[in-house]
């Protein structure tokens, strides 16, 4: 019973968002819009007149914040890192939309991140997966990513003794993701990395063979294939305990074409910024 009110509820929820957003000002439309299309500089000045009105105020700071987040990804210019945090901190989650509320916990999982604050930054992303119901699933497979992603470096920050427990939490969790969704390209590759992560590189190198083979059950996923792009592929394939198994018939599969690698936006992990401190899948950490 309790399991059927919940989904009750966020049927309900879902069908009032929509209903918000239609009656959203031109201003705030407008920012979004622009956001959506890349155009940061617009984003952010028509959220600037958005957050005029006071009904939509906290709406239009986040649109703000994350476009200032995507700004500093391009350009690593520690000033909109600061205007992130300061929009963000303005913001009252309770006049936001359920998904705008998801949309923030994101949005300070990644200012976090970008500040290299890691572990504080994988328990918001991880506090938002567990509202993934209100993401479509390209998003939600890019949250996940940001996750991995962040226990990913908390680990590599650790001495070497204290990082197994991070990648069985990463291990875990996309394992439960794969029983969901066995082709999600995001859930394959972590498994892999994590498992290597454990010191176990039989089952890393198995792992990453049967998630080259499960991604193509999700054609869907295609424009999310990231971390199964080659460039991505490449790195894990090099791990120099993997390597010498490129002699099996299975190294012959062909890598998923650059072409289905998207652009960069809020949900990609890859931004420039975390592209340039991102460990990789072979990297050691200092102990």
């Amino acid at each position: 019973m309790r399991t059927l009110r919940t989904a009750a509820v966020m049927l309900v929820l879902l069908g009032l968002a929509p209903a918000a957003r239609a009656a959203e000002p031109p201003a705030l439309a407008k920012a979004r819009t622009l956001y959506n299309a890349g155009n940061y500089e617009g984003a952010i000045d028509a959220a600037a007149v958005a957050r005029r009105q006071p009904t939509w105020s906290d709406a239009a700071a986040l649109v703000m914040a994350r476009s200032y987040i995507e700004r500093f990804r391009q350009n690593a210019d520690a000033k909109d890192l600061v205007a992130a945090r300061e929009a963000f901190v303005s913001i009252k989650s309770s006049s936001l939309t359920p998904r705008d509320q998801v949309d923030l916990l994101i949005g300070l999982g990644q200012s976090l991140y970008l500040s290299e604050i890691f572990g504080s930054a994988a328990n918001l992303f991880s506090t938002a997966l567990a509202r993934a119901m209100l993401l479509g699933p390209r998003d939600k497979q890019m949250l996940l990513d940001w996750w991995a992603t962040a226990m990913d470096r908390e680990a590599q920050t650790r001495p070497a003794d204290r990082r197994r427990v991070v990648f069985e939490q990463i291990s875990a969790r996309m394992e439960e993701e794969l029983r969901q969704d066995p082709g999600s390209a995001v859930a394959n590759y972590w498994q892999a990395v994590a498992l290597r992560g454990m010191g176990d590189v039989d089952g890393a190198w198995q792992a990453a063979i049967a998630g080259w083979v499960r991604s193509t059950l999700s054609p869907e996923n295609r424009g999310i294939r990231l971390r199964l792009s080659p460039g991505r592929a490449s790195a894990l394939f090099q791990c120099p305990e993997i390597r010498p198994r490129l002699r099996t018939p299975y190294a012959v599969i062909p890598t998923p074409s650059s072409r289905s690698v998207g652009r960069n936006n809020l949900w990609s992990a890859g931004g420039a910024k975390a592209a340039r401190s991102s460990s990789g899948p072979c990297a050691r950490a200092r102990s």
